[in-house]
Order: structure tokens, then C-alpha cells, then sequence
């Protein structure tokens, strides 16, 4: 096995490990980013087409509220959208009866989109970064404090360094990489009762030639409680030139086939703008509690956000020089983009 020593080794290669990353790069402090997947970005997933049109997977929105992000966008030169809803939404309350177009109250507090898709800023973060230092297709197997350093194994090479910081769900960390010596167990018990951001998630889009939902008496906008898609919007690009829904479909679906839900969605589709909603381009769907490097099925019920922003994750453990980091561990907006980067900024100020 090759063995690599660096200051500061970050499991992951998602927004908080390529946004810490980008923190230690500027102080001269040196890292290594070791990532499972041969992709960036973890929750962060755009799929793009052939002019790079993007549909998100994974991480959308975020709001005037969330200034981590929105100062790291402005320090990467990333801009950012309105949302999209229109005066109009369709809403189904219940099965028994038909949906109904209401009328939005004006928003006083939108929602953005990132242009170009989020993926933009994953893009912009390894863009600035010594692409040397990142390594794709590693997965930690063990952690493992010795004398005067760590050790981290992965199913490809044997890393050192004298800081590491997990940037993986925490309950995906104590139940999948063996730490030596182990957490405490009031570490333990919390992560494994902290719920996974968009573990059970499952992100659904289609694309069109034109945006038919933009006619009158229709809307982009959907709200049903009767499912299979909860929410939908108007996901068209910031240039007006790509037209697409995407929204959530109900995560209890996660174990049929990719066609048995592509003809529920489009049943429901039906429903509210007739059969041209068949006539998609394509059709692209994210089941996150199928993503092995984001989700493992807990071993009891855990609720949503659940110990997210537990002040356990803004303790360093193992001497102070191991850290869990991550979405899930931000002390504001855990569970968003924003805590994902304020993570990122809380840990860079402990190390530095």
C-alpha cells in the first residue's frame, strides 16, 4: 500500500470537505480530501445535459437567511436565482376530491436556486483547489490514533496525519469505519440517533420541450397530500432556456423499480395538465436511502433532523484533533447547505 502524510485529512468529499479544504488551502495548511465516490459533491448532485443544462438530484434551495452559503458564493464569484412559484399553486387536500388551482400569497421570504445548478459551487471550490490532494474512489475502513498521529486506511491506501475530520453523516461514520480508540459512548449514542439529511429523500425531474405548466388555469407549483409527489416545482434554468419539474416523490417508494415510479408519477401528472405531461425529454430520479456513502438504515425510528446541531459534533475528540463535521452537526440551519459550510468555517477556526 502507498502511505501519504498530510496535516489534515477530511473524509469526504462533499460541500463541507471541499469548502474546508478551500479554507485550509488558503492558509497554507496542507490536506488530503478522501472521497468514496469517482464523483464530488456527496448531496450536492446536479445532473447535467448537453449544454450543461442543470436538474437537481440532491441539494436546491437556500434562502436570504443562509449567509454562510450566500458569503461563499460571493467569495467564488457563484450566483444565485429566485425561485420560481408563480400567483398560483395546485393543491390537492384530499383523494376524494379534485385539486384545486389556489393563489399564493406574495412570498416576502423566497427560496434560491444556484446558477447554473448547485453543482456550481462544487465546481468553483475544486477549480481552486490542488486537484493532488484530492483522491475519489477512497472509502474508509478505519480510523486509528497512534503516538504522535493518525492512521487512515481506505480500500486502496494507508494515510497520516495529525488532524481528521469526518465530513460523513454521523451515523454513517460510527456504523461503517472502525475508530481506534472508540468515541465516547455519549458520542456514540447520539450519532447513532441523528438523522441522515436527505437519507430517505427520493428527488424526481423531467424535462420538456416547452413549459406547458405555464399556461393558464395550470401551475409549476404543486402541494398534494395525496401523493406520490408531495411537492413539485418549476425548475427551469436561469436563462429560460431548459424546462423541467422537479420536486420530491414519497420516500416509502424507494423499493420499486425506476419504471413502476416514473407511471405513478406520470398518473399524477395527469391529473393536473393531461397527457402532455407524458411527453418528456428524460426522466432522472435520486433515491438517497439506495446512496450506501450517504445512508445506512437506522436500527431504530429516528425523526427528522433528529440531534442535528447536537453540541456533541462542536467537541473535538480523540486529544482534540478529531472532529465531526457534516450538515447534520452545524449549531444553525443543520440539515441545509448553509450548516453544511458553517460547519466547514467552525472546524477551519479550531485547526488554524
Amino acid at each position: 500500500m502507498n502511505v501519504k502524510k498530510t496535516e489534515v485529512i477530511i473524509i469526504g468529499g462533499g460541500l463541507t470537505g471541499l469548502t474546508l479544504a478551500y479554507l485550509l488551502q488558503q492558509k497554507n495548511i496542507s490536506f488530503k480530501v478522501l472521497e468514496a465516490r469517482e464523483r464530488l459533491g456527496g448531496r450536492v448532485f446536479t445532473k447535467l445535459y448537453e449544454r450543461s443544462e442543470p436538474l437537481e438530484m440532491g441539494a436546491t434551495w437556500l434562502g436570504r437567511k443562509h449567509q454562510n452559503l450566500t458569503k461563499l458564493l460571493d467569495s467564488l464569484g457563484v450566483g444565485m436565482f429566485e425561485q420560481a412559484l408563480g400567483e398560483s399553486a395546485i393543491y390537492e387536500a384530499i383523494s376524494t376530491s379534485p385539486p384545486q388551482l389556489v393563489t399564493l400569497a406574495p412570498n416576502t421570504d423566497p427560496s434560491f436556486r444556484i446558477k447554473g445548478g448547485s453543482y456550481s459551487i462544487v465546481d468553483a471550490l475544486q477549480k481552486r483547489l490542488d486537484s493532488e490532494q484530492i483522491h475519489t474512489g477512497q472509502i474508509v475502513q478505519s480510523i486509528q490514533q497512534k503516538s504522535d498521529r493518525f492512521e487512515v486506511k481506505t480500500n486502496q491506501e494507508t494515510f497520516y496525519s495529525n488532524f481528521v475530520v469526518s465530513t460523513l453523516p454521523p451515523f454513517l461514520l460510527v456504523n461503517s469505519v472502525d475508530i481506534q480508540p472508540t468515541l465516547p459512548d455519549s458520542v456514540l449514542k447520539v450519532a447513532n440517533q441523528t438523522h441522515t439529511w436527505m437519507g430517505e429523500s427520493i428527488k424526481i425531474g423531467l424535462t420538456y420541450k416547452k413549459p406547458f405548466w405555464r399556461e393558464k388555469n395550470v401551475s409549476g407549483t404543486i402541494m398534494s397530500n395525496v401523493g406520490p409527489i408531495p411537492e413539485m416545482y418549476d425548475h427551469s434554468n436561469y436563462e429560460d432556456s431548459f424546462y423541467a419539474l422537479k420536486g420530491f416523490l414519497n420516500g416509502a417508494y424507494f423499493s420499486m423499480t425506476k419504471e413502476e415510479r416514473i407511471q405513478m408519477i406520470l398518473k399524477q401528472l395527469n391529473k393536473y395538465y393531461g397527457e402532455v405531461a407524458n411527453h418528456y425529454l428524460t426522466y432522472e430520479e435520486a433515491v438517497w436511502r439506495n446512496e450506501p456513502f450517504t445512508f445506512l438504515p437506522y436500527s431504530e425510528h429516528i425523526l427528522p433532523h433528529q440531534n442535528n446541531g447536537h453540541p456533541a459534533y462542536r467537541q473535538a475528540y480523540l486529544d482534540g484533533k478529531f472532529f465531526i463535521a457534516g450538515a447534520e452537526t452545524a449549531a444553525d440551519f443543520p440539515g441545509y447547505m448553509d450548516g453544511a459550510v458553517q460547519s466547514a468555517f467552525f472546524v477551519f477556526e479550531q485547526i488554524s
